[in-house]
């Protein structure tokens, strides 16, 4: 019992945390702390010592010491510049958006150009818009942001930009156009510059005050860069970055130091990034202001913006503010980039919360809190891969599709403040119930299971290998900190939608390659000394036309019963026609996917009796109505693809 104890305390030691964290993951541990302590110490008595933590990217550590040396001294100034440049990726790889703020001066007026050509004395301008930031989150200090997009862009062309500040053109920066038919690109989750607070350097504690005071934003931006740097380092023709979300830490407040920080990296000079609206982010109007995201839409809006897509070579990618919980207005918008680019070899969503990750704080509460509803949205797509973050564990999921079944519907809402998501409690959609995901009493804990059990809407596809052609399901990745800011644990139990997940305390990232007939991942972290090492296998999805759909799953045929209009099949036909599965007694019925069936073939029957059939498939406890009779099971055609097989 004391080692359980001893695992538990450590398990909340190894991970970055806020005070509101801590106090969570104890409520997730009650039971093993309540064995151990009898209930003589209170939760309480154990936030300050359970926060300390070394599980981050100390910076002046893992840093070049003179490197790490000149980024201290200058960070007061740079924590100032509120103006820096973002370049994103525009509505085709033929465009360029540009974004950023300049400082409102007498006698100046905003003027948002960019000069961009392939000869840096004949530039050609690209007039934009601008408008005004909210001063309440820039100290009060007057700016306006400016958005401009550059078109007419070629492949394997350099081109040369300088943006105009109030009339003012910039110091000239370099833009290579990569190939248009074999792209490469980062995919890179939670930045998240400022989270590292609370966390020891040099033996004080890095704080989240503003400005030059904000230490941890200090930390996370140098971190962030070094990972940029290492990636571009290893993969020069890199055409893109794919951001999961949390750009920045501090959730509904003024962070500008942290936008400052993360726009420093000098590799996104000359490297657009895609990003994702992240809870961090989602909050506040400065992302918006900072991020010029091609095809905009008003679906899926909060205060930082909404959903959005574009195209890059053979791929359509489509980005989903999934911050806002209402998912008629997410199929909306990836019904209407379908639309717009049909023809797209490759169909990828981004989001920030990670419907199919591994990691403990997220996993199994907050972070599948859309499944249900975003899982037969991807599959009436068509959607290949869905890359998320959120989780700050690293995870690849095997292929994924619904399960053809009716499930609740569930969201977040906002604090009573309005300042937060509450993110103690999912919501069902459907009858307002509210659902305590760290449950303080047995009422609580009961509501907790039912919904993780209706959480299990998922089909995993029975596809072998890392190389797969023509699969009909969705591959979903969980992309860990890009700089180490923080880490969560991944939860005990790897669940059985995870093919391959990962936690070594280093920022990671993944390299994605595409072309118009394969798509591949491989995924890094880097050591402290600043290399590179593979953490997972290359997976690849190959597009063959010529090859049928991999549906994979074998027609069976069975024994069936009729009632109430509805046709039902004799469990045991089903294995023992397909050999897809093996069912058995054992204190209850049990179903093992994937295994040949070892049972006996029954003999016929003319009718039975309708019951509730509560099973266990792979482990995990599943109801169904179904038909009882002479001792065997008939469940209906819409249980089928939970088996894994078909008729």
């Amino acid at each position: 019992m004391f080692s359980c104890f001893l695992n538990a305390t450590l398990s909340l030691h190894s991970k970055t945390t806020t005070r509101k964290e801590v106090k969570r993951q104890m409520k997730l541990h009650k039971n093993v702390l309540a064995g151990v302590l009898a209930g003589t110490l209170a939760v309480g008595a154990f936030p300050a010592a359970l926060a300390a933590t070394v599980h981050y990217n100390d910076s002046s550590v893992t840093g070049d010491s003179a490197q790490w040396q000149a980024w201290v001294n200058g960070w007061e100034t740079l924590s100032g510049d509120y103006t820096q440049v973002s370049l994103t990726p525009g509505k085709n790889e033929t465009e360029l958006n540009f974004a950023w703020y300049s400082k409102v001066e007498p006698g100046k007026t905003a003027t948002p150009v960019v000069h961009f050509g392939t000869n840096k004395d004949a530039l050609t301008a690209f007039t934009g818009v601008s408008a005004d930031v909210d001063a309440s989150l820039t100290g009060g200090a007057a700016y306006v942001y400016n958005h401009v997009t550059v078109t007419g862009l070629k492949e394997n062309t350099n081109y040369f930009y300088t943006v105009e500040k109030n009339g003012v053109q910039s110091d000239v920066r370099e833009y290579q156009a990569k190939s248009f038919s074999s792209v490469k690109m980062l995919y890179v989750g939670d930045p998240q510059i400022g989270a590292s607070k609370g966390q020891p350097q040099n033996g004080e504690k890095l704080s989240a005050s503003s400005g030059a005071a904000n230490t941890a934003a200090r930390n996370d931006a140098f971190a962030w860069a070094r990972t940029l740097s290492v990636a571009t380092q290893q993969n020069p023709d890199v055409s893109f970055i794919i951001s999961a979300g949390d750009q920045v830490n501090k959730t509904g407040k003024a962070k500008e130091e942290e936008y400052a920080g993360y726009l420093s990296a000098p590799v996104l000079q000359s490297i657009p990034v895609a990003t994702t609206i992240g809870n961090h982010d989602s909050l506040n109007a400065d992302y918006f202001y900072h991020f010029n995201n091609p095809n905009a839409t008003d679906y899926g809006k909060t205060q930082a913006g909404g959903d959005y897509y574009y195209t890059y070579g053979a791929g359509l990618f489509i980005v989903l503010n999934t911050n806002n919980y209402n998912v008629a207005e997410h199929a909306k918008a990836i019904e209407e980039a379908v639309a717009s680019a049909p023809d797209a070899a490759w169909r990828v969503v981004t989001i920030h919360q990670d419907i199919y990750g591994s990691g403990l704080d997220h996993s199994d509460t907050d972070g599948m809190i859309l499944r249900t509803q975003l899982t037969p949205i991807f599959d009436r797509n068509d959607i290949d891969v869905v890359l998320q973050g959120h989780d700050h564990t690293y995870t690849r999921s095997k292929l994924l599709y619904g399960d053809g079944q009716t499930h609740g519907t569930y969201e977040f809402q906002l604090n009573a403040e309005k300042t937060d998501y509450d993110w103690d409690h999912a919501y069902n959609t459907q009858n307002g119930a509210k659902i305590p995901l760290a449950p303080e009493d047995a009422e609580g804990a009961a509501a907790q299971s039912a919904f993780q059990a209706d959480n299990y809407c998922y089909t995993i596809e029975s596809a072998s290998g890392n190389t797969v052609t023509n699969p009909k399901g969705t591959l979903y990745m969980s992309a860990n900190s890009a700089s180490g800011s923080k880490y969560y644990e991944l939860i005990s139990a790897q669940q059985d939608y995870i093919a391959s997940r990962s936690q070594n305390w280093l920022p990671s990232y993944s390299v994605i390659s595409m072309t118009s007939d394969a798509f591949s991942i491989d995924t890094y972290q880097i050591t402290d000394d600043g290399k590179a090492e593979k953490i997972d296998e290359t997976f690849t999805i190959k597009k063959d036309p010529s090859q049928p759909a991999n549906e994979q799953k074998p027609v069976v045929s069975a024994s069936s019963l009729t009632a109430g209009g509805q046709t039902y099949y004799r469990l045991r036909d089903l294995a023992a026609s397909s050999n897809a599965f093996d069912v058995n007694w054992d204190g209850g019925v049990k179903v093992t996917t994937k295994t040949a069936y070892t049972g006996y073939k029954p003999t016929g029957s003319a009718e039975g009796s309708a019951v509730t059939l509560n099973l266990t498939v792979d482990g995990r406890s599943v109801t169904t109505p179904a038909l009882l009779s002479n001792n065997n099971y008939y469940v209906p055609a819409s249980f089928l693809s939970t088996l894994g097989v078909s008729l």
